[in-house]
């Protein structure tokens, strides 16, 4: 009949059935269902089921599941105290040594510019029936613009360069660098989608929305200053994005220069022109040797990360008991190389090893004041309970080329550094792990919300939602606590909470501290209970799945910081912030958001602290913003410094989630910042954090919110002592600051020097 016709002769599939409705007798087509595509049948008691991490197609992935204990020391661990004669050994090579691990995932799109490669790719792809490749988009849209003249195609081409906002600095630092479930929920969970590149007709329609999207002319206005967050378009830029060569005269000169100069080389690890094409549950469908030495032969350290979270590319024995390891950058990108997570086997005790890590690229790392990488040992665990700690000695960080020789800023953002510290097992045969700070993968995560889903008390007031999927097809979920009620205008009375945790993917305290919080939000306390009754907790505990899964230290599979992507349109590209900030909306529409705050991590300083958005425009709200940090000091003075709060707004920030919250009215959106390294306040002063401290800090934040929402007469004149208390700490800061800038211009000879025995006075005056 026609639906067999159609089969053999329109579609080129495998995976469709073909079943007869008993009562009418017709043919009732349908989708087999994929093959290893979850891990778990879905749960008929429960909304979300569990799915099994899918990878991209290149990266290959060890059959078996690295689960860790979850204990802590019972004592704070101190952190190292540097003699300064640390060792710091320069990077040797691998021409100097033997390799005994090296592991590169690779692309399995590559664009380049020539000619026959795309013509080569256009005819695979027709031939093809994977749906899940992103090719198939390119072809169609191909087709389309084949058809139009050259006019046409530069009016369209244009329109749509011009409507997609691309404010992404994906090469830049962390956030850190400041100043340096209602109805209509359920429409989110329509998202599933596993290309990257969004469809023209789908781009049209999101990128005209006139509340988030410039005109053109502003766009050109904001070209013609050179803003780095804007990437300029190029025939290079057509051509990998939408697989048409278009010549340099369809489009306008001024993108044309701007970006052709800066393509880089393509390379197999570091090639920044490939692009995620498609994904599956185990990654790549062979595993290989990535081990090159002959296991006979060799008895000396076995290297392995090809699993969750995993991040090591190649390992280099340069002596027995030496070893320079290098990290994978972030899968599509050349960049951000920091998160490492691997694996370590066939010890031997009382040997002292050494590691270099020799091709990380920030300038300073808290290694540098006394922090130190973690271990878990598997014997260790067995035999004593034992879980993560702190390890290594005479830790030393530093540039590896020579600091005199360096003669400008591009040579000096162009050095690598390297972390080495020395190393002694404590086990023959052990395995044995290695990370920056204590993973907490996305399947810990899953396992963590099935539970709460299945536990019979905690799922009456919890409800587990799919907000979307990503690019690899990986759930991002949601957590929706509060007390239920079947009036509606209690429940419109109730303002939400948003807290959102780990768009950067090497910040695992930021999902630590999550953790604590929904602990203690969905626990039996009677805190717990007051802030459930009060408010509407909308929780995303990982805003980034696929880049947590990858191994990633910062981005996405777009190879683009998504913490720079809150201002985008491009839902197909960026789902999972483009969901969060929908959801925002409407809640704002529907009941209004009391807070927000998004969890990250810190490379650079030591406390937790919060970055937040002063109001100078407002009177009165000015100040406002810091009530809430310093009251988070006063519950956790050991842990919070408000000291290295901040609340300054850079543009260079205006991507961020905490600065488009912000402008949508929310007074207290915050960014929290918790330490990779420890604490140098009070009794933890000079001691590191573990899980049990960001966790704490997660429940400081239940605790600390109550008291700033409680409307109890002592507590808002509690409010108000503290309100003045703000006043006074930022006058003294300006006093200082100003006595500093006269000081300086004194120093310099620019004020006269009868004046300077003034500036002296006025100074000590200001200090005092």
């Amino acid at each position: 009949g026609f639906i067999g016709n159609f089969l053999s002769k329109g579609l080129k599939t495998n995976q469709l059935v073909l079943n007869t409705d008993e009562k009418t007798l017709r043919p009732i087509a349908r989708l087999k269902e994929p093959r290893d595509l979850f891990a778990l049948p879905k749960d008929k008691d429960n909304d979300c089921s569990q799915q099994a991490p899918r990878w991209p197609i290149e990266c290959q992935v060890i059959e078996e599941r690295v689960v860790h204990i979850p204990n802590v020391p019972p004592h704070a661990e101190p952190l190292n105290v540097p003699t300064g004669n640390e060792l710091k050994p320069r990077p040797v090579g691998e021409e100097n040594g033997i390799i005994v691990f090296t592991y590169c995932p690779i692309s399995a799109v590559n664009y380049e510019h020539s000619n026959a490669k795309f013509k080569a790719e256009d005819k695979s792809s027709e031939d093809s029936d994977d749906s899940s490749d992103s090719r198939n988009d390119f072809t169609s849209l191909n087709h389309r613009i084949t058809q139009c003249d050259g006019k046409s195609q530069l009016n369209s081409i244009s329109k749509l360069l011009n409507s997609v906002d691309d404010r992404s600095t994906s090469n830049s630092q962390d956030e850190e660098d400041d100043d340096c479930d209602t109805s209509g929920e359920g429409k989110e969970t329509r998202f599933d989608r596993t290309n990257v590149r969004p469809n023209l007709s789908d781009t049209k329609k999101t990128s005209y929305d006139t509340n988030t999207v410039q005109e053109s002319s502003d766009i050109d206005d904001i070209w013609t200053t050179n803003r780095t967050e804007y990437k300029p378009a190029s025939p290079y830029y057509v051509l990998s994005e939408f697989g048409k060569k278009v010549p340099k005269t369809m489009i306008i000169e001024k993108i044309i220069d701007n970006d052709q100069q800066k393509q880089p080389l393509s390379s197999a690890c570091n090639s920044t022109s490939s692009k995620f094409s498609r994904s599956a549950v185990g990654g790549a469908k062979f595993v290989t040797n990535c081990h090159p030495m002959n296991a006979e032969e060799y008895d000396s350290l076995e290297f392995e990360s090809r699993f969750e979270s995993g991040n090591l590319a190649k390992a280099v024995q340069i002596t027995p008991t030496y070893y320079e390891l290098y990290l994978r950058p972030d899968l599509y990108t050349s960049r951000s190389k920091q998160w490492f997570y691997f694996r370590v086997k066939r010890t031997h005790r009382n040997m002292l090893y050494r590691f270099s890590i020799v091709n990380l690229v920030k300038s300073d790392s808290l290694y540098n004041d006394g922090m130190r990488p973690v271990m878990y040992s598997t014997l260790g665990a067995k035999e004593k309970s034992e879980g993560w700690r702190r390890c290594g000695n005479n830790i030393s960080y530093y540039r590896n080329d020579d600091e005199s020789t360096t003669t400008n800023e591009e040579d000096e953002d162009n050095s690598s550094y390297t972390l080495t510290f020395t190393i002694e097992f404590e086990y023959d045969d052990d395995t044995v792990y290695f990370a920056h700070s204590y993973p907490y993968t996305y399947s810990d995560l899953q396992d963590y919300l099935m539970e709460i889903q299945r536990h019979p008390v905690k799922s009456k007031f919890c409800k587990l939602r799919l907000l979307c999927r990503t690019l690899a097809g990986n759930n991002v979920y949601y957590l929706t606590v509060t007390t239920p009620s079947n009036n509606e205008d209690i429940m419109r009375r109730k303002k939400s909470i948003v807290v959102s945790a780990r768009v950067h993917p090497s910040e695992t305290p930021s999902s630590w501290m999550m953790k604590g919080l929904m602990d203690f939000i969905t626990g039996d306390t009677t805190v717990a209970k007051r802030l459930r009754h009060k408010f509407i907790f909308k929780l995303v505990p990982m805003l980034n799945p696929d880049g947590v899964i990858v191994g990633n230290t910062r981005n996405s599979l777009t190879g683009k910081d998504l913490n720079r992507q809150y201002r985008t349109v491009i839902r197909e590209t960026y789902p999972s912030i483009w969901y969060t900030k929908a959801m925002i909306r409407r809640l704002i529409e529907e009941c209004g958001v009391a807070m927000y705050c998004d969890m990250h991590a810190h490379s650079r300083k030591h406390n937790i602290f919060i970055y937040g958005c002063e109001n100078k425009r407002n009177p009165e709200k000015r100040l406002t913003e810091q009530v809430f940090p310093l009251m988070l000091h006063k519950n956790s003075a050991d842990r919070f410094s408000f000291e290295s709060c901040k609340f300054k707004i850079q543009r260079s920030k205006e991507g961020t989630g905490r600065i488009v919250v912000w402008m949508l009215g929310i007074t207290n959106s915050y960014t929290i910042e918790a330490s990779f390294g420890g604490s140098s306040l009070g009794s933890r002063k000079g001691t590191h954090f573990n899980t049990q401290d960001y966790e704490h800090m997660g429940r400081a934040f239940c605790e600390t919110l109550l008291d700033y929402c409680d409307e109890n007469p002592n507590k808002v004149k509690r409010h108000a002592k503290l309100f003045k208390q703000i006043k006074k700490i930022r006058k003294r800061e300006k006093r200082e600051q100003k006595a500093l800038k006269l000081q300086k211009m004194a120093d310099q000879g620019c004020i006269l020097r009868e004046n300077k025995i003034k500036v002296k006075r006025s100074v000590e005056k200001s200090v005092s």
